[in-house]
């Protein structure tokens, strides 16, 4: 069924295309999210548990704080994974839902990404 996303009916359109999404993700509803935002600036990456609306593994990475790192940015977001990954086997996560957090999949994004996966967090 298709639905038009303008005019008065716009609100019910968006309504329903949540509605699908959540329908979608709802088999992997019962696992946290592995949430990795990035500005110019600045990196996050988040464990979020939806079912109890918790954040429970948290690392904002200011690329200053990897000053120390002899690396490059997207070396450094690898690292950001791998230690989201550790904290999160440190709280009992072994599986997540990737969520990109609305951007773009962007080098160092996916460089987190590669970093959970490879500390042994299933994606």
């Amino acid at each position: 069924m298709s639905v038009k996303i303008y005019g008065k009916g716009k609100k019910v359109a968006l309504k329903r295309r949540h509605a699908r999404i959540r329908k979608r993700i709802n088999g992997t509803a019962e696992l946290p999210r592995l949430v990795v935002t990035r500005s110019n600036r600045h990196m996050v990456a988040q464990i979020v548990d939806d079912t109890i609306g918790k954040t429970i593994v948290s690392e904002s990475t200011l690329m200053s704080d990897f000053a120390d790192f002899k690396g490059t940015k997207t070396e450094a977001a690898k690292q950001v994974g791998l230690l989201i990954a550790k904290k999160a086997q440190d709280a009992g996560i072994t599986a997540v839902v990737f969520d990109r957090g609305g951007n773009m999949y962007h080098g160092r994004v996916a460089a987190v990404a590669d970093g959970a996966r490879e500390g042994g967090l299933a994606l």
